[in-house]
């Protein structure tokens, strides 16, 4: 049994922390301060800090680990590795060179593919056909430090990054005791291939704006990428419209060749209304939406949706 510290912050972090708990003696917790949220921008409790004090756990919230006042509740603590899942602050070389077994990191891809702040969606956007978890010891850099294990997982076509987050936040949780046992009984971290590197900057709202003229695959990619954030969106005669599921049909079936003058030759061209889908030109195939969202209101079936609002004919974008 190891004296672990842990540090992280959101709903991702959980599983790992619940697997420490189980196996080693976890002797504190470092997550970020209380941020404000929600309509009434309220201060509230980051996910784990909630877990640890669930689990009457030492908790320290740093603004910053780069003076030694921030760094005084680890130093107390004296672990024998501190692990990092998502935890959201730089590690100073005076952290990482604190525990004698060194920092790990639980990172959601397969280095070197994937460093950064967003490997889930950028998978998806990819279109890759695998993906996994990599325990890492921390080094300065970003997800640049040498490998103790990978475990690896099939992407497939209904993996939105809500059901991935899920999948490998608990593929992690098992991996990171494994990686501990390994590393307790003398386990060396190999050095990161230099070859296939890769980077997942973090994800900007802006992204989530559906480009009708783009490829159908591209566009559902797009839609299971940003579920549940920050949604993939579009508009219907100027009314933001979000779009939560859809499927592409690369080769466009009969009623979308386009004829002179229809408008469904336009990207965006809603071209058929059918009982669970609506069927919607892309600048390549078309792109059956199953599930959308208007402002102020509840998620939907497109059954529902059309029985409210005529769709054929009409126009997004």
């Amino acid at each position: 049994m190891l004296r672990v510290a842990f540090a992280g912050t959101p709903e991702f972090a959980l599983p790992a922390l619940a697997a420490l708990l189980a196996r080693h003696s976890v002797v504190g917790v470092l997550t970020r301060p209380d941020r404000p949220r929600g309509r009434g921008r309220k201060l509230a409790a980051s996910p784990v800090k909630s877990a640890a004090l669930a689990a009457h756990l030492p908790l320290a919230q740093p603004q910053t680990l780069s003076s030694p006042e921030a760094r005084a509740a680890l130093v107390d603590w004296q672990p024998q590795v501190l692990v990092v899942v998502a935890y959201g602050l730089k590690l100073p070389r005076e952290v990482l060179e604190l525990p004698p077994l060194g920092c790990l990191n639980i990172h959601a891809s397969l280095l070197p593919r994937w460093r950064g702040a967003a490997p889930i969606q950028r998978a998806i956007l990819a279109g890759d056909s695998e993906t996994g978890v990599t325990i890492m010891q921390m080094d300065a850099g970003l997800d640049t430090g040498p490998v103790l294990l990978q475990r690896r997982l099939a992407l497939g076509a209904s993996h939105t990054s809500g059901s991935l987050h899920e999948a490998l936040s608990s593929l992690g949780a098992t991996a990171l005791l494994t990686a501990l046992d390994g590393l307790a009984a003398g386990l060396t971290a190999r050095p990161q291939s230099p070859e296939g590197v890769t980077y997942a900057p973090r994800i900007e709202k802006a992204e989530a704006r559906i480009d009708w003229g783009r490829d159908a695959l591209e566009i559902e990619r797009q839609v299971r990428a940003f579920n549940p954030w920050p949604v993939a969106e579009t508009a219907l005669d100027g009314e933001p419209l979000r779009i939560l599921a859809a499927l592409a049909e690369p080769d466009a079936p009969r009623e979308n060749n386009p004829i002179k003058g229809d408008k469904s030759a336009n990207p965006g061209a809603i071209i058929a209304v059918h009982d669970d889908f609506m069927r919607v030109r892309c600048g390549r195939g078309c792109l059956r939406v199953t599930e959308v969202q208007r402002p102020g209101r509840q998620r939907v079936t497109v059954r529902d949706y059309s029985h409210s609002v005529a769709l054929a004919g009409r126009q997004l974008g």
